[in-house]
């Protein structure tokens, strides 16, 4: 059927249908945005309450703010591979350009103040996908959805007068989200490391891994340290930067290592929540070795452009259905697109 041969009717029919899908876009961008549904929890609601906790520091993530590149290569081993096909798994070297940082947007912040740390990493894969993963120096997440994340940031905003968090809200906090009193036992006794060379850090979330077959493996993972684990001492806190000033030590003295550790789950393991750890006897596998040789200033280095999204990933890695990796994903993408910003007119330049 021509154009010409239709109806008036089905004209403007076509014509509505048409309008209708750049129309549909725009109203799907407001909604992401949270523009339609201001109460829902979106990924500006996110990075504000983030930036309101860390202050304003323009031309910084809005957290873990603080940090430096770290440069190197992942040596794998194969082993991997019979649970997922992707290329890096296979034997060989794929080149790594990684950050570490400490918790909070303040990128002034002391070192020793801020217990959580992480180490986000970008595995340049020879075909040109990309694998990237944030990982964090804790057992498993304070909490397990999205809404309890924005509520602990609220709640431990520090009290104007006291310089505190307030308590009560604190309470408040820990009964509407119960699976939080786990995370606040282990933090009672838990000792700092001396390094980021010697801590182990956690994907935390769940993923698949999709093997040549097609099969789904559940999985999490750690890069385990081959630096023996050495608690923070009191000579550590009279220096505000002593885990940059040690990584560069240990640098200038030979490459750091870590090995990539996979745990599989059993049936009935949760993979949407990342505030149950999985218990301890899980198949794990080593599939290779982290060889850091480098690091480099984050303001003038390579991972200062880089965006950690956790859902950028290549063929034989999938997400989970945790909820926190779409929010963190998304929350990430508005803190880059700030600070590149930021950035830009702070050089004089423009986006």
């Amino acid at each position: 059927m021509t154009t010409s041969s239709l109806s008036t009717g089905q004209k403007i029919a076509r014509l509505a249908l048409v309008g209708a899908i750049p129309l549909a876009l725009v109203l799907l961008l407001l909604w992401a945005g949270g523009w339609l549904t201001p109460q829902r929890l979106s990924a500006n609601n996110l990075v504000a309450v983030l930036q309101q906790s860390g202050g304003e520091h323009p031309g910084y993530r809005r957290n873990h703010a603080k940090g430096v590149c770290v440069i190197g290569n992942f040596i794998s081993n194969g082993n991997a591979s019979a649970i997922s096909r992707a290329a890096l798994f296979a034997p060989g070297t794929t080149p790594v350009i990684g950050r570490f940082a400490i918790a909070g947007g303040n990128p002034n912040a002391p070192d020793y103040a801020v217990p959580v740390r992480s180490m986000a990493l970008a595995f340049r894969l020879a075909d040109g996908e990309q694998w990237r993963t944030g990982m964090n120096a804790l057992p498993f997440f304070p909490v397990a959805t999205v809404d309890g994340f924005y509520d602990q940031q609220v709640a431990s905003m520090p009290d104007p007068a006291t310089g505190k968090p307030n308590p009560e809200k604190m309470k408040a906090f820990v009964t509407k989200h119960p699976e939080a009193k786990a995370f606040m036992a282990w933090v009672k006794q838990y000792v700092p490391s001396s390094s980021w060379a010697n801590d182990r850090f956690n994907s935390l979330n769940a993923f698949r891994f999709i093997d040549k077959a097609g099969n789904a493996h559940l999985v999490r993972w750690s890069m385990v340290p081959q630096t023996g684990y050495q608690p923070i001492s009191a000579q550590d806190k009279n220096d505000k930067n002593f885990l940059q000033d040690d990584l560069k030590q240990r640098l200038a003295q030979g490459p750091l290592k870590w090995d990539l550790v996979i745990t599989v789950a059993q049936p009935g393991d949760v993979s949407n929540d990342a505030s149950k750890a999985w218990p301890v006897d899980r198949q794990t596998i080593n599939a290779g070795t982290l060889v850091l040789d480098r690091t480099v200033p984050q303001q003038q280095g390579p991972c200062n452009d880089i965006n950690y999204d956790p859902l950028i990933l290549p063929n034989g890695i999938a997400a989970s259905d945790d909820p926190l990796l779409n929010a963190r994903s998304a929350a990430y993408a508005k803190s880059y697109n700030l600070r590149t910003h930021e950035q830009a007119k702070q050089s004089g330049g423009s986006l």
